[in-house]
């Protein structure tokens, strides 16, 4: 643990308290699930009982059960777990949707005196509900049609014309965000940025956070990714699978899109055999817990501690949490 990115100063007047919440996040497979459990049972033996609320993408949708590594009864301990599994798969479900349910949950625990503890890994899911969203108006219908027909590399070079700042931060072969920054501004008249200094609707300024962002060492990381896998095939995903094919699904719809799903359908379709189905995965896993791990280390506020350590003790973490907290 990284002891520099840790600050327990909280010192408050009387009359600043704003309702508590807990936030724990990192990627995939970083024992996330786990240490918010950890904590809800160690505030409710401090006065104060917790609901765990999902901020996974995966984890909303109720067909991806395995898939999502979505934590069962015996994981749950006996702590109210809610937002996992909320969607069905056909209904796609957004940030501003996911925020908007999450703030009636939020609501709901403190209405009832309880912990509100977001765990997850989908950063633009927490973004959102933080910090707001932009207010851009609805995208005119035929610039989207012509915008989505162009090849991603003609539609970057028109992006560095009339959007240079977004073409020179997105990746030009990111085809889906290459094509809504060159949206947003043909239908606008404004470009990304703009829209952006003007979120809205975030909670961060009503609630006092306290943040983990669990960081384990990379190869360890991605080992434990290659194992869950494995044994996502062994115990359930190939089902999950075959019961979303057989529903004729959207293949855009997020839940067609989910780590694991299209790597599955193939071997189910029989364009290669199962060990190409669990190579494929794992590496998808990999690249996925890779965009995270950069995304946790350098998108959230400094405030949200970050722990550098491959077997940080969940002890440690949620003292420094009911602390910050005032609950120890």
């Amino acid at each position: 643990m990284s002891t520099d990115e840790i600050s327990l100063n909280d010192e408050r007047g009387p009359g600043d308290e704003k309702p508590r919440v807990a936030l724990i996040a990192g990627p995939t497979a970083s024992g996330k699930s786990d240490l918010a459990v950890d904590l809800a049972l160690a505030a409710e033996k401090c006065g104060l009982p917790a609901t765990v609320i999902n901020a996974d993408s995966a984890q909303v949708y109720r067909d991806l059960r395995v898939l999502s590594a979505r934590p069962d009864d015996d994981e749950m301990r006996g702590v109210p777990h809610v937002l996992f599994g909320a969607w069905d798969g056909a209904e796609p479900c957004s940030a501003a949707d996911w925020a908007a349910r999450a703030k009636q949950e939020i609501a709901q625990a403190h209405g009832a005196g309880r912990l509100p503890i977001l765990v997850g890994g989908t950063g633009l899911y927490l973004r959102t509900l933080i910090d707001g969203i932009a207010p851009i108006p609805a995208i005119d219908p035929q610039v989207r049609e012509a915008v989505r027909a162009m090849p991603v590399a003609a539609a970057h070079a028109a992006l560095t014309v009339e959007d240079p700042a977004s073409a020179n931060r997105l990746n030009p072969a990111d085809t889906t965000r290459v094509a809504r920054a060159l949206e947003v501004v043909r239908s606008t008249g404004q470009p990304l940025a703009h829209w952006h200094a003007h979120m809205e609707g975030g909670i961060g300024g009503e609630i006092d956070l306290a943040a983990a962002i669990l960081m384990p060492e990379r190869e360890a990381l991605y080992d434990k990714c290659d194992r869950r896998f494995a044994l996502m095939l062994q115990y359930g995903a190939v089902d999950e699978v075959r019961a979303l094919l057989a529903r004729n699904l959207d293949p855009d719809l997020p839940v067609m899109r989910a780590i694991g799903v299209p790597e599955i359908a193939g071997m189910l379709l029989g364009k290669y055999d199962a060990a190409e189905a669990c190579s494929r995965g794992s590496a998808a896993t990999r690249r996925y817990a890779k965009r995270q791990y950069t995304w946790f280390r350098h998108q959230p506020p400094v405030d949200w501690n970050r722990f550098y350590a491959e077997n940080v003790s969940n002890g440690v973490v949620v003292e420094i949490l009911l602390r910050k907290l005032r609950l120890t």
